[in-house]
Formats: structure tokens, sequence, C-alpha cells
């Protein structure tokens, strides 16, 4: 009787943590947003007045970047960025898992002006595409001035050899996705240190353009960075980013978006 009963309230915990998996979609502003069927990207700018952007926008993200058609630029500068060892929490934002951070994360010099990095999350597989080549996963890292404005860099990973930078969280990301219930409410879960340099290499060639948030509320006006390093991580680690995921969000790619008149601008040290 007792392996039963065991086996009766393991079943109903599971049974618990599927239907939130399933049914929590619950994002900002109370809205709920998905990747298909009635709430999936084509209908993201009628689903709330506060996402309209994402259907009346013009400068909008991701695009593919065709390499025959960048500008490149000398007077684009290298990436200046300077992170650093620092604590982080882990957040199931039910579209998509990420990394918080306070101030003392690191930063980002973009035209002259100081972005901190706040978060950074992923996405698989890549929203930007290259050459019409779409990745394994591509990362985010979103930073921001302190009056607001945001510029994200970008690292597109195909599946090959072991990611640093994930080995530090793979006990956390396994620990979120057995939370299950707890973590669909986005309790943070504290990561403890993480060393932020493994992400500190590819500066050295990127494209840049003006674009928008790739999630609701779409917001304009956001700087790209898409590093040209391609980087690699397992497909085992791919799979643990998406594990803690409902079903619906482990594919968490918005469409592809007219590029309508933009310039793709490309920074290469070796041209310089």
């Amino acid at each position: 009787m007792v392996v039963t009963s065991e086996k009766s309230a393991a079943c109903v915990a599971l049974l618990c943590m599927c239907f939130l998996v399933t049914h929590a979609c619950d994002t900002a502003n109370g809205v709920s947003f998905g990747y298909n069927g009635r709430t999936g990207p084509k209908h993201w700018g009628s689903l709330s007045p506060n996402f309209t952007v994402c259907s009346k926008g013009i400068y909008q993200s991701p695009i593919n970047i065709v390499r025959d058609c960048v500008v490149h630029d000398p007077q684009m500068e290298p990436l200046k960025r300077y992170y650093t060892s620092t604590n982080a929490t882990m957040i199931d934002n039910v579209f998509n898992i990420a990394l918080r951070y306070n101030d003392t994360a690191g930063t980002v010099m973009v035209d002259g002006k100081k972005y901190k990095l706040k978060q950074l999350h992923w996405h698989s597989p890549s929203e930007h595409t290259i050459n019409g080549k779409r990745f394994a996963v591509e990362l985010h890292m979103v930073h921001y001035t302190d009056d607001g404005n945001i510029t994200v860099v970008s690292i597109l990973y195909r599946h090959g050899k072991p990611d640093h930078f994930l080995c530090q969280i793979k006990d956390k990301l396994a620990e979120l996705s057995a939370e299950g219930c707890k973590a669909e409410k986005g309790d943070p879960l504290p990561v403890g240190v993480v060393n932020m340099k493994e992400l500190m290499q590819g500066e050295d060639r990127y494209f840049r353009y003006v674009g928008s948030l790739t999630a609701p509320p779409c917001t304009e006006n956001v700087i790209w960075n898409i590093l040209g390093e391609i980087r690699e991580m397992t497909k085992e680690q791919a799979v643990a980013l998406m594990a803690p995921l409902g079903k619906s969000y482990r594919q968490n790619s918005r469409p592809l978006q007219s590029l309508n008149g933009r310039t793709v601008q490309l920074y290469d040290m070796s041209h310089n």
C-alpha cells in the first residue's frame, strides 16, 4: 500500500507539473502569447493594445542577413564589452529561460554610449539567419542605458563541442526543470557566481542594424549586434536549455521580418 500511495502521489505531482507547463503562458501585462495557433506571432499585435507595434512596426526583428548586401563601415569600432564574474539568478519566463544580473555583470559600449547587461536568454532555433541559414540556438544578451535605451548582443550556435558557459549552469537548468509548478511562477533560482568572460570572444566581426525586441511588446529602436563567429554547443546542451519550458515554447523563434529598407552594417577588423 505504501508503494501504491507513493506512486499515486508521484502521478499527481507529475500531472500538476504537466498541466502548468502546458497552460502557463501569462507574460508581461497579464497577456498570453505563444509561438503557434491563435496566440502565435501572426496574432501578437491584436492580443493587447501594448503589443500593436508587433504588427504595425516597420523596423522589426529578427531578419535574414544577406552577406552580399551588408555595408562595411570603416567608422565602426570593435565591440567593447567588459564582463566579470558575478552572481546571477535563473528565471523561467514561460516563453524563455533567462539569467538576470544586477548592475555589476558588465557593460558594452555602442556609439559612445554605455549599456549595462541586465539579462540574457536563449531561442531555439535561432531567430536571425545568415544567407537564409538558421542555426540551432541563439543567445540574446540584453543591455540597457540608464535612460532606457536597449542594445542586444546576439551569439549564434551550431551543434558541436560543449559550450563552457553552459557547463556552469547545467545543474541549475536541471533543477529548474525539476521544480515544475514553482518554476512556472517565475520564482528566481539563485545560480551563484557565473564567469561571464566565456561570452567575450568573437568581437572582431559583427553585424549591426536597428530593429526591435523579438517578443511582445516588440519595442523598436533596439540596436542589434550579431557576432560573426558561430559558436558551438552539444545537442544535449541545446535540449537542456529548452527542457524547463512547456512543449509549445520549446521552439521559441519569431519568424523573419521584412528589412523595409534598413541597412545592415558590418564591422570586420581584418578589413580595417
